[in-house]
């Protein structure tokens, strides 16, 4: 029995470091954050002891709470731990297998999509232009990469996308892709859209209504964009979709450390620092959103929700 625990404690103490890496943003981007969680479940599912199918299934819930409290606004991860934990058994040894097998197929299906969202995204690319992205985005990312890789002759501007800087993630990428890019500060998006023929950006939530939560300063570049009537491109999995907005729930938008922004604030005593990590882009800028299941109008959000995540209206 001592054996069993130990076991146990061991397991809990790899899903808490999972959830710290998540938490501190060692693991970051939505998809990634997905994939990790879903190979924690795996993980602590394997490691279970419990002959008793009730105590298995309290610990499992423990884990997945413990893993959706580190990220309030990212649907990513709490439609990735309710596939995983989506099971019907008998005893424990099935109810193991199934989440360890819903986590796998998750993890394929989540790489499979960036890569289709690449395909699919990049024939809305035209050779000779120039795309602006803004944060670290992996299905973003997959589309220039896909255009680049078709032999298109394109352009990046890419933003620093402050306070975590994961602009410098996305240009190391690029370079080695060999695409020319720009790195521009987060300020100077407005004197660079005349110079911009597409935004391509990913999406953290994607609401009922079709608009989307992502980075912080994603909102103020649709709005350049739509100002300079340039197409503003969304890359994002179906499983970044919420069904709870659906049902009027409003998304929790994550407030981030101060010294994020100001390492020393204690210094000041009369400045208080605001660090959303996420703001809103109405739907109504937005031109495509391109996931795994084809590019749609943000209108079409509903369909996605309704469809490929299983939701259904209850009274």
């Amino acid at each position: 029995m001592a054996e069993n625990d130990d076991i146990s404690v061991r397991g809990l103490a790899k899903l808490e470091d999972t959830c710290r890496k998540i938490q501190t943003m060692e693991i970051r981007g939505a998809g990634r954050i997905a994939r990790a969680a879903a190979g924690a479940l795996k993980e602590y599912a394997g490691v279970q002891q419990v002959e008793d199918l009730h105590r298995f299934h309290e610990e499992m819930g423990r884990a997945a709470d413990i893993l959706l409290a580190t990220r309030p606004t990212a649907v990513s991860l709490s439609n990735a731990v309710g596939m995983v934990m989506r099971i019907q058994a008998s005893d424990v040894a099935r109810a193991r297998s199934a989440i360890m097998e819903n986590a796998d197929r998750f993890i394929e299906n989540s790489l499979r999509a960036v890569d289709r969202i690449g395909e699919i995204g990049s024939k809305r690319i035209r050779s000779g232009e120039t795309i602006l992205t803004h944060c670290n985005s992996e299905a973003a990312l997959s589309i220039i990469a896909r255009a680049h890789r078709d032999g298109k002759e394109i352009d990046v501007i890419a933003t620093e996308s402050r306070p975590r800087m994961q602009g410098l993630l996305t240009i190391g990428f690029l370079d080695e892709l060999g695409v020319p890019t720009e790195l521009i500060v987060d300020s100077a998006v407005r004197s660079a859209m005349n110079d911009v023929d597409a935004v391509v950006v990913g999406a953290d939530v994607i609401t009922g209504n079709g608009s989307l939560v992502n980075k912080i300063g994603t909102s103020q570049i649709a709005l350049f964009a739509h100002e300079a009537r340039t197409p503003f491109i969304v890359a994002a999995e179906t499983y970044k979709f919420s069904p709870a907005t659906i049902m009027g729930e409003l998304v929790e938008i994550e407030e981030r450390p101060a010294e994020e922004v100001l390492k020393d604030a204690s210094l000041y005593r009369h400045v208080r620092v605001r660090n959303p990590a996420f703001d809103v882009t109405p739907h109504q800028y937005i031109d495509v959103i391109c996931t795994e299941a084809g590019a749609i109008p943000p209108e079409m959000s509903y369909v996605i929700i309704k469809e490929r995540l299983g939701w259904e209206l209850t009274d």
